[in-house]
Order: structure tokens, then C-alpha cells, then sequence
């Protein structure tokens, strides 16, 4: 039996074995793509927990100074305070993270309803 029809050598192999690794170099650029969304993500909650620690603690409703509470609130969140602001009873902060040796950096205000 005779598997070669027509002086066909294989192409098809060829071409699908390119096609599978075109799709495995492009999931590996942008697996790390992933990560660093996923994680700018997670830094932004972590902001946005901080400061509404830090407006809870300058209102009073929580104990403590405000911007050492929201230190605590964003270490136990994956992230670091890296600047704290109070105006009256508004707290901007601003934590950063790193994801793959790259700084995500995320900020948040928090404060009551105007």
C-alpha cells in the first residue's frame, strides 16, 4: 500500500507543528502578562482596604493612627504602604507590589460622603 498520494511529503505535519508552537510562544509571552494584571489587581484592593482603614481610624470608628493602620491593613494584603495623605477626614494612600522583578503600584482615597 502506498501512502504518499499525489507527491504529498508531509506539509500538513509541518505547518501543524508550526502552529503549535506559535501558540506555545505566545502563551509564554503572555502568561507573564497575566500575572502582572492579576496582581496590579491585588494591589488595588490592597489601596483600596488601606485606605479605608485610614479614614476609619482618622474618623474614629477604628482605634489607632491612621496611617500606621493603614500600613498593617496593606502588609496583611500582599503590599506596601508607600505613601499616606490625611485631609480632615480623607486618607489617599498609595502601596506598591512586585510581580516577575516589577513594581506594581496602585492608590486609593477614601473619606466620607460628600
Amino acid at each position: 500500500m502506498r501512502w504518499l498520494v499525489n507527491g504529498e511529503t508531509g506539509a500538513g505535519s509541518v505547518l501543524s507543528v508550526a502552529i503549535i508552537a506559535a501558540v506555545l510562544c505566545l502563551a509564554s509571552l503572555l502568561l507573564p502578562l497575566q500575572f502582572a494584571l492579576a496582581r496590579k489587581q491585588q494591589a488595588a484592593g490592597a489601596a483600596d482596604a488601606a485606605a479605608l482603614a485610614a479614614a476609619d481610624a482618622r474618623s474614629g470608628a477604628v482605634s489607632g493612627v491612621p496611617c500606621v493602620v493603614a500600613a498593617q491593613v496593606a502588609v496583611a494584603n500582599g503590599a506596601r504602604l508607600d505613601a499616606c495623605e490625611l485631609d480632615g477626614l480623607v486618607a489617599t494612600v498609595q502601596v506598591s507590589t512586585s510581580v516577575l522583578g516589577f513594581g506594581v503600584v496602585a492608590a486609593a482615597t477614601a473619606g466620607p460622603p460628600s
